[in-house]
């Protein structure tokens, strides 16, 4: 991670790629305007000694303020010039992090991804990534011409006369010493203003997300008075970091152009006691009038080059997360779809939550996993799914240990749906189609109505074209499941994952849906996380999970006879059936 500015710095540009060499003919462009910007007040100098000492020639006049005149489009064309270039490579290596940070969460740990809030995660690749093109686009020109200019200038000034010289940096000391004040504590102010605008990036999101709830259950006053403090305490990190530094750099921005305050009175008694020449004293006056305004304008970027190390540090430490290895090529065969899973240990952070877990599922079977809530029955569907990496054990599908097949290989041999299935803020044919890009319009149709879509999405003003909405707000959740296990449908996998799949529909789409999965299944391999017992009691084998561990497992009867906790958690079933209450979630 970035140490320092200039590591971050270095850090950025190596992310520039083939675009690095518009950096180096930025900085060349820079370089060229500065000198064309500083060479007129030569030729202006030149014009006001000439008429001082009586010249009244025309055509010298006319040539220098030609001379003036092009040097001043040549600044201005070449300052243009380089911006352009600068700003080309920004975007672009703009474009190469933002991209790395994004392939990053795809390759991480769901755990780690899912442990931080949204929209912390948004305000660090959108406006963290954004706020590095003030830093990367202007710091090499500006700096070029910000820092060149007045070095020049003032060089040129010692060459008339080193008094005034020394005279035109009085203030200078001043000037950077309000500046340090100003710059006093920037680290912990900066600081704060970072977590602040995160946590509101994250309580906003979740007032979203959540406004039903909060309306339904009535807590619109306690979710507002949480969001109204987050907004108060992001807009007081700023109000009082500004309070702090306005009057030094007031002062620092009065007092350091100020030149004129010292080379006048020195430069006017050196005159009067014949030790400098009217014409070098103007020249010098002319010369000293721009030599602080260009390091006004670094010192502008002060603020980002110091905010750059810390928006360097929270990107790349989502670009230099750990993420689930996995090989490029598959080098090792495949045999089948089977799945094998042998004393496998996982846990969230610190806390372990499978402990030694073993199962088998053979190729075409159906397998069901089942128990309590919290008892551990999602974990292992998502490791199985790939979406995390076991802490001890393994898992392997056709006889390979899944951590040397490639990602992009194992995704296309598993469909996995859950209960909280997301969908695109796009049509409904296209959340389908991301089954299987290639598909025709026809076999996207063709699996929508196969588990039951097809009607319900006719009804809609566009039909397949409607567009669903942010985490398809616009449809109900059973409409949200039913597109979900389409999608997996049309990828048309070797291993099918449902995760408590039919949770939000109802009695008469879930036998529809659970049709529409036999057809789905045929000689593949499915793994069911089920709290309707009713809808597994046909698998080849259930596996009874509880704190982690396979408590039971065997057939249905086999269960039932057994007289354990599958059997009590099949009693509390029918009793919720008789009682008239299918959706009652078993405990």
């Amino acid at each position: 991670m970035g140490k320092d500015k200039h590591g971050s710095f270095r850090w950025l540009l190596s992310q520039s790629g083939e675009r690095r060499g518009r950096f180096i003919i930025s900085v060349v462009l820079a370089a060229l305007s500065m000198l064309c910007g500083i060479a007129p007040y030569y030729f202006v100098a030149k014009i006001v000694n000439e008429l001082l000492e009586g010249s009244r020639d025309k055509g010298t006049f006319a040539l220098y303020s030609l001379w003036i005149v092009l040097l001043w489009v040549g600044h201005s064309l070449f300052h243009a010039l380089s911006t352009a270039n600068s700003h080309l490579a920004t975007f672009h290596t703009l474009a190469v992090i933002r991209k790395k940070a994004l392939d990053k969460l795809a390759k991480m740990p769901l755990g780690a991804v899912i442990s931080q809030p949204s929209g912390s995660l948004k305000s660090t690749v959108v406006e963290r990534i954004d706020s590095i093109e003030t830093t990367l686009a202007h710091i090499l020109p500006e700096f070029t011409t910000g820092i060149g200019a007045p070095v020049i200038v003032l060089i040129c000034v010692f060459a008339v006369n080193w008094k005034l010289g020394l005279a035109s940096l009085i203030t200078v000391p001043l000037g950077l010493v309000c500046y340090a004040l100003m710059m006093f504590g920037y680290e912990e102010n900066y600081a704060r203003t970072v977590r602040a605008t995160k946590e509101l990036n994250a309580v906003t999101a979740e007032y979203i997300r959540g406004i039903e709830v909060i309306k339904v259950f009535g807590k619109a006053q306690s979710s507002y008075d949480k969001f109204a403090a987050a907004a108060k305490e992001s807009a007081a990190s700023f109000v009082d970091w500004m309070r702090k530094c306005n009057v030094y750099m007031t002062f620092a921005m009065c007092i350091m152009p100020a030149t004129m305050l010292s080379v006048l009175p020195i430069g006017g008694i050196m005159a009067m006691h014949g030790t400098i020449s009217a014409a070098d004293l103007i020249t010098a006056i002319i010369l000293t009038v721009g030599l602080i305004e260009p390091l006004i304008g670094v010192m502008s970027y002060s603020d980002d080059i110091a905010q750059m190390d810390t928006i360097v540090t929270e990107v790349r430490s989502i670009i230099d997360a750990e993420e689930m290895i996995r090989p490029q090529r598959l080098e090792k065969e495949i045999s089948g779809s089977s799945i094998s899973v042998r004393d496998v240990t996982f846990g969230y952070g610190e806390k372990e939550v499978l402990h030694g877990v073993s199962l088998d599922i053979p190729e075409g079977g159906f397998v069901a996993l089942v128990g309590p809530s919290g008892s551990g029955k999602s974990t292992i569907a998502r490791l199985i799914a790939g979406l995390w990496d076991v802490t001890g054990g393994s898992i392997s599908l056709g006889g390979a240990d899944i951590r040397e097949i490639p990602m992009d290989d194992y995704n296309d041999r598993i469909a996995y749906v859950s209960q909280d299935n997301f969908l695109f803020d796009m049509s409904i044919r296209e959340n389908i189609r991301l089954g299987r890009r290639d598909a025709s319009d026809a076999e996207v149709e063709e699996a929508a109505k196969r588990c039951g879509c097809h009607e319900f999405i006719m009804g809609l003003e566009k039909g397949y074209d409607t567009v669903v909405g942010s985490s398809g707000g616009h449809l109900s959740g059973g409409e949200r499941q039913r597109i979900s296990i389409a999608r997996a449908m049309l990828k048309d996998a070797d291993v099918v994952i449902l995760d408590e799949a039919t949770a939000y529909t109802d009695p008469e789409n879930e036998a529809l849906i659970q049709r529409s999965v036999a057809r789905l299944i045929k000689g593949k391999t499915l793994i069911v996380i089920a709290h309707r017992l009713s809808t597994v009691k046909n698998a080849d084998r259930i596996y009874v999970v509880n704190n982690g561990l396979i408590k039971e497992e065997g057939t249905h009867a086999e269960l039932l006879e057994k007289g354990g906790l599958y059997s009590d958690m099949w009693a509390a079933h029918i009793s919720a059936k008789d009682g008239g209450d299918d959706d009652v979630q078993d405990t």
